[in-house]
């Protein structure tokens, strides 16, 4: 086995307890094959080839988070004898739970709304083991908040009104929280245990197979000779890395370890540098088709297709990172910053022609996801495909001529293709041959080693964003059982009344603070679930307030004091934290634009609704928002860098500045105020050039 202790940099182990991996000693390799367990059940249940109950498989699912999960960190934090007992009788006790809950199914919901003694003794251990888990892996932020919601069930009657409720049983409480799919099952359990933890192993095995150095070979040659050329470099190979990943802070110290230094090389500052890597490695979370697991949470709780979402992020998405390529262009004249020779850098056709094969599953997994078909069975197919792939590549090698090779390769895409006609055992045969062949041929052993870790790496992953899914159960039960949520909705939808900008505003605020100690995935179910219906009301898209709260929940990685990604980034950068933020939140002014556009103009998700759509038509109303944001990104660009081809003045700046403001805004008269303001800064600019040249 190979020892993945060392596997991260050190620095990542400062944002991620888990990074170091699985060490080398015994317990380490018992835990290495327990997180390979953990991801052949989950490929098991994916594939319908175990087949429990949706409840049992929550709980199973938990269970190995919590069995994987207490003994790794206790490693990580180098706990003592005592710590490492307590966290193995934690681990175990979560374990115990999943069976319990596995045996009981049928007796537990028989008894529904009637707990027995020991029903209660196991609902209680899942609380405590849970909270625990997520206290030792993510701080105290996110136990705190879940912690308050919990109080507030128990003693929530005790408060003035309007924020008291009629009050709930000790026995009422526990059995929302702990059974049932409303509490720690609910459904971003769900989701954890079926299309995020499959996307996460899917996105494992490319990166294992190769698919960090196709990105980045691809990038380097395609962006690495232009002005700027490494910052540009950074912002393509990050987001590529996202569409896969989905992970802002795993981003910044994979692909940032090769781009920060390369843009410090080049002439960018460190601060820039560091934050440019920040904000195109949380942009991976906007990016289709992962888009950090929210689509697909947000596709479960809208009851839409998946298919909708991606929709909906596209436009947004696409806007955001030219925004940060057009950042890094302007930041680089500014310093007449340089690409490498062309004679330096890899050729991006022959990356592809190495690596092409790795980019086959994701292309099949956006056709099926864009075809109607589920994501669970997308997810299923990519990765089947992805195995097919890593396993035949070694063997294929092998061969002794070309033709063998394209006969061998025609025969892997019919057993592929047979997955649609004859279901997964098609695949799974020819899986088990694969593997048999791989066991006896020269470089077999190393592909077979690298598909299991990839295994392992995948569960180990998937660790924070499955417990993080458990714990913020709690919220939705509490929310669900109290009606907490309209509280303050009403708040929300009292302000909007007045001003729906300032509602927008609130909610803003809200999705930052909170996203400063708790992860995206969090963050977003429980802004959503509190603030999506009260934007909603004010007349609000639905999938227009649920990606305005996902948007502002991931910039809060991005905004200072916390800013994760950011902090992430410092050691590499060696610069500080802060001052990383700084740039980032210049660097990443799409993120801020955008979400307020769409709410005032739908069309920029492609959504319908919207005055402008009502009056001028949909496409028109989409082409016209979609200028307006790319002319906005573009002044807010020139007024923070300070450069269009010669350095601007501080006026001229404001001027840019405030023509990006007028044409954000959708008050009355603003567009047309804002067109002539940019008319103006244009005949400045040639009025300026004229006089030089002159």
């Amino acid at each position: 086995m190979t020892d993945t202790t060392q596997t991260a940099p050190a620095e990542t182990a400062q944002h991620d307890p888990l990074a170091g991996g699985f060490p080398a000693s015994f317990e380490g390799r018992a835990l290495f094959w327990l997180a390979v367990a953990f991801s052949v059940w989950q490929i098991a249940f994916a594939a319908h080839i175990v087949t429990p109950s949706s409840q049992v498989a929550r709980a199973v699912h938990v269970g190995f988070l919590l069995a994987l999960g207490f003994p790794l960190l206790s490693i990580a934090k180098g706990y003592g004898t005592l710590g490492k007992s307590i966290c193995y009788v934690l681990a175990t006790s979560g374990v115990a739970v999943a069976a319990y809950q596995w045996v009981e199914y049928t007796p537990l919901l028989l008894r529904a709304g009637d707990p027995n003694n020991v029903d209660l003794v196991f609902g209680v251990v899942l609380l405590i083991t849970v909270f625990t888990a997520a206290w030792l892996l993510m701080g105290p932020a996110l136990p705190i908040i879940s912690g308050s919601f919990l109080a507030y069930a128990m003693f929530g009657q005790y408060l003035p009104s309007p924020f008291n409720h009629r009050g709930y049983a000790f026995e009422q409480v526990v059995e929302q929280m702990s059974y049932g799919t409303e509490g720690i099952y609910g459904i971003p359990t769900y989701v954890s245990a079926t299309y995020i933890f499959l996307f996460i192993l899917f996105g494992s095995f490319l990166e294992k197979a190769g698919m960090i150095k196709l990105f980045t070979d691809v990038s380097l040659g395609l962006v690495g000779d232009r002005m700027g050329g490494a910052a540009k470099v950074s912002v393509l190979s990050s987001g590529l890395m996202g569409t896969i990943s989905g992970s802002g802070v795993a981003n910044v110290v994979t692909t940032g370890q090769f781009t920060i230094p390369l843009m410090k090389s080049f002439g960018y500052r460190s601060a820039f540098a560091g934050g440019v890597e920040a904000t195109a490695s949380m942009g991976g979370q906007i990016m289709p088709p992962v888009m950090g697991a929210v689509a697909f949470i947000m596709a479960e709780t809208l009851g839409v297709d998946y298919v909708e979402v991606v929709k909906a992020a596209l436009i947004p998405a696409i806007l955001y990172f030219l925004g940060a390529f057009w950042m890094v262009h302007l930041e680089a004249g500014k310093r007449d910053l340089r690409g490498l020779a062309k004679s330096e850098l890899p050729s991006p056709r022959k990356a592809l022609r190495e690596g092409w094969y790795l980019l086959l599953p994701l292309v099949v997994l956006v056709y099926l996801l864009f075809s109607g078909y589920t994501p669970l069975f997308a997810g299923t197919v990519g990765l089947s495909l992805t195995g097919l792939l890593i396993l035949g590549g070694s063997i294929a090698l092998g061969l002794p001529n070309q033709v063998l090779r394209v006969i061998f390769w025609i025969l892997i895409a019919l057993v592929a293709g047979a997955f649609f006609e004859v279901g997964i055992w098609a695949v799974l045969a020819a899986v088990a041959v694969l593997i048999a062949i791989n066991a006896f041929i020269k470089g077999g052993h190393a592909t077979l080693a690298l598909c299991r870790d990839s295994l392992a790496e995948g569960a180990r992953t998937a660790l924070p964003v499955g417990i993080a899914c458990a714990l913020v159960g709690t919220i939705i039960g509490v929310m669900t059982l109290t009606g907490a949520a309209t509280t303050f909705g009403q708040f929300i939808v009292g302000v909007g009344k007045t001003s729906l900008f300032l509602s927008l505003i609130l909610t803003m605020i809200t999705c930052i603070v909170l996203g400063m100690g708790i992860p995206t995935i969090p963050n977003y179910i429980i802004t959503s679930s509190i603030a999506g219906p009260a934007l909603l009301a004010l007349g609000v898209p639905l999938i227009v307030s649920h990606m305005f709260v996902f948007y502002f929940g991931i910039l809060a990685d991005l905004t200072p004091p916390v800013a994760l990604a950011c902090f992430a980034a410092a050691p590499i950068a060696k610069e500080s934290g802060l001052k990383i933020s700084f740039e980032a939140i210049k660097v990443a002014a799409a993120g801020f634009v955008v979400p307020f556009m769409a709410v005032y103009t739908p069309a920029l998700m492609l959504q319908d609704g919207g005055p402008l759509a009502a009056a001028i038509g949909y496409w028109p109303a989409v082409a016209y928002v979609i200028l307006k944001a790319v002319i906005a990104i573009a002044l807010w660009g020139v007024a923070v860098i300070g450069w269009l081809g010669r350095p601007l003045a501080l006026w001229e700046r404001g001027l840019a500045m405030v023509a990006a403001f007028t044409l954000i805004a959708a008050l009355p008269l603003t567009d047309e105020i804002g067109f002539a303001l940019v008319a103006g800064f244009g005949a400045v600019l040639w009025m300026r050039k004229g006089a030089a040249t002159a």
